[in-house]
């Protein structure tokens, strides 16, 4: 792979929680968003946070990411319609780079199976018909997309870039199309929190 980057997407509107999702407190101490760019950071990789949230972005930029310096922090622009046009601005932003995508509303997700996905999504090399293949977390019943390896070649960033420009706006419905690696790992981890009862059913 020509570069990894891990990116944390962190501008959803929160609307089934009711609050603020990355400014919930985490048992681990700190808000999920700490946490979430704490488990990035036990992996040797520049961070970036993506989100239009001004606390989310200043709670960042004092941290450090894998590699010890500060973790970048992009302002999400408008129109803000989804992770696939996150994923698209983030592809465009850092070119031909390998893009280890990650939700802020994971958290119960470890450094250990970030660690087992991009073992995985570095042993794989482009081939002579494409890009090499989106690894993507699988918790054993289903694909997690929001988890995952996305390399930024140039013809998936056209390819993406279309996509969204005549309206894709469905992550699933886009990946359809591409090539794609299910990476097992434990379900537990790989929980999503959208709604309070989620937050509070699943703690130890």
């Amino acid at each position: 792979m020509s570069g990894l980057r891990a990116c944390l997407l962190s501008g959803g509107a929160s609307r089934r929680m009711g609050t603020d999702k990355a400014l919930l407190p985490h048992p681990a101490g700190g808000t999920w968003l700490t946490f979430s760019l704490a488990q990035l950071a036990g992996l040797p990789l520049p961070i970036t946070l993506f989100s239009h949230h001004r606390a989310h972005l200043a709670l960042a930029r004092p941290l450090r990411d894998g590699l010890g310096d500060g973790i970048s922090v992009l302002e999400e622009p408008p129109p803000r319609e989804g992770p696939l046009l996150a994923l698209e601005r983030l592809m465009h932003h850092y070119p031909d780079q390998d893009l280890l995508l990650c939700p802020v509303d994971m958290p119960w997700l470890a450094t250990t199976a970030l660690q087992a996905l991009v073992a995985t999504a570095t042993g794989a090399t482009a081939t002579p018909c494409g890009p090499a293949a989106i690894h993507l977390a699988d918790d054993g019943r289903r694909l997690q997309p929001l988890l995952g390896v996305y390399p930024a070649s140039a013809s998936r960033r056209l390819g993406l870039r279309a996509f969204t420009a005549a309206g894709g706006r469905r992550l699933q419905d886009w990946l359809a199309g591409e090539e794609v690696v299910a990476v097992s790992l434990p379900a537990r981890g790989l929980r999503n929190a959208n709604r309070p009862d989620d937050a509070t059913a699943l703690w130890p």
